[in-house]
């Protein structure tokens, strides 16, 4: 990205259980400088409300720029707007069926179809157990045209204690895939394996 752009990832949020994912993720990226672009799907609406406290305003309000998802015109639909690439926290398998067959019925899809076609990073945070074969089809169709798929798998080696520090793992492994260093988890190290094998 030139110097004159701005450093931009655009954050999707689908309906699959885990909207924390993203509440997550934007804060986050806040933190690092990086300017986020939100779309939240409308069952994803639905889940934020099962799931926090957070409103509709408390949520937007973590993005620097938020879009509608019906907006399918929006700047994010079109791969002249330069980002470093999308995160989709969490991702339902309605979302990933529809960015694996490339009907883009939202800007959720359109973006991650975007961002397929331009070869930049797109992290699919799958919500969704267990899987059924068409689920692992889908999984392998985006795959093999470049997404990540990244489920938001605990991991114990740090022995967290909440689960704020589950979240952040999980958040920060994804972030990784951008190239974003954070240090908002513990990191596999001769030190920490040390630590915890005491």
């Amino acid at each position: 990205m030139s110097s004159n752009q701005p450093d931009r990832i655009v954050v999707g949020v689908s309906g699959a259980t885990g909207v924390v994912y993203a509440v997550r993720a934007l804060d986050i990226l806040r933190d690092l400088g990086i300017q986020t672009h939100l779309v939240v799907t409308k069952s994803a609406a639905l889940t934020r409300s099962y799931e926090t406290d957070l409103t509709k305003d408390d949520l937007e309000a973590r993005a620097d720029v938020v879009y509608h998802h019906t907006d399918v015109g929006a700047p994010l639909s079109s791969g002249s707007f330069h980002t470093r690439g999308m995160l989709i926290a969490p991702t339902s398998m309605r979302t990933l069926g529809e960015i694996a067959s490339g009907v883009t019925a939202s800007l959720v899809s359109r973006a991650a179809d975007v961002t397929l076609k331009e070869r930049r990073p797109l992290v699919l945070m799958v919500r969704e157990a267990p899987l059924n074969l068409i689920h692992l089809r889908n999984m392998e169709t985006v795959t093999a045209a470049g997404a990540t798929v990244f489920p938001p798998v605990p991991a114990f080696y740090s022995r967290p204690t909440t689960i704020e520090e589950i979240v952040d793992h999980s958040v920060g492994r994804a972030l990784d895939q951008f190239g974003l260093r954070t240090d908002v988890f513990p990191r596999w190290s001769d030190e920490l394996r040390e630590r915890v094998a005491r």
